[in-house]
């Protein structure tokens, strides 16, 4: 399990993120950048131990109009080959050191265990405890599974990854794809909805401005040419 450590961060995430979240295509703010708040979010363990795991959500209230966005970021201990154009920034960790972290849709091993969430073979963590379930994020899988083994997500030159003004399409050799919602949309009464062809999906909540709890979708699955 991973441990959460109680020490200090420089720059703190949310700083790394501030000037990160702007070059994104799916940021709703103005020019002048975002002021983030952290709303919500869980962590996914790493089984060999090494590379710390985040969804974490955030909210802004700068633009135009309000908006919340999932985050999955990646922490290692080294520079991860091949990935310099995913890189968010760096951090001295005060008990781990110096810490690279990357969004992690350009990490095969978040990937990895994502697929492993949502098909039932990983547990969804607490953001800020160590070794505590969060039991309030929520995976589905209906298909004749299980679908992928993690080994099928390992990094390969035909793995395609799709920005749009929603979100972000992650598609497999095998073709199979995983979309990861990033302008997160509170459902009607708590009650999200997959699309249709979805043989997965994660659920979760996070903080609104005014205080009050919205719930969404996280991520889909499809397999084939649906996405």
């Amino acid at each position: 399990m991973a441990v959460i450590h109680r020490t200090t961060l420089k720059p703190t995430k949310l700083e790394l993120l501030t000037a990160w979240l702007p070059t994104r295509p799916w940021y709703r703010g103005g020019a002048a950048g975002p002021t983030l708040a952290k709303a919500g979010g869980f962590r996914l363990d790493d089984p060999q131990g090494e590379v710390g795991i985040e969804f974490m959500v955030v909210t802004e209230t700068s633009g135009p109009q309000q908006a919340a966005y999932l985050l999955p970021l990646t922490y290692r201990g080294a520079p991860l080959d091949g990935a310099e154009h995913a890189l968010v920034g760096t951090m001295e960790h005060g008990v781990l050191g110096r810490r690279w972290a990357y969004d992690g849709r350009h990490d095969p091993v978040l990937v990895a265990r994502l697929t492993a969430l949502i098909e039932g073979r990983a547990q969804a963590q607490d953001q800020n405890t160590s070794d505590v379930p969060d039991r309030e994020v929520v995976a589905s899988f209906t298909g004749d599974g299980p679908l992928s083994s993690d080994s099928d997500w390992d990094w390969d030159p035909d793995f395609t990854v799709t920005d749009d003004q929603e979100g972000t399409a992650l598609t497999a050799p095998h073709g199979t794809t995983l979309r990861l919602q990033r302008v997160l949309r509170p459902a009607p009464d708590d009650r999200p909805l997959p699309p249709q062809g979805a043989i997965g999906h994660v659920t979760g909540p996070w903080q609104l401005p005014d205080g009050t709890r919205a719930r969404g979708l996280f991520a889909v699955l499809l397999t084939g040419s649906r996405r």
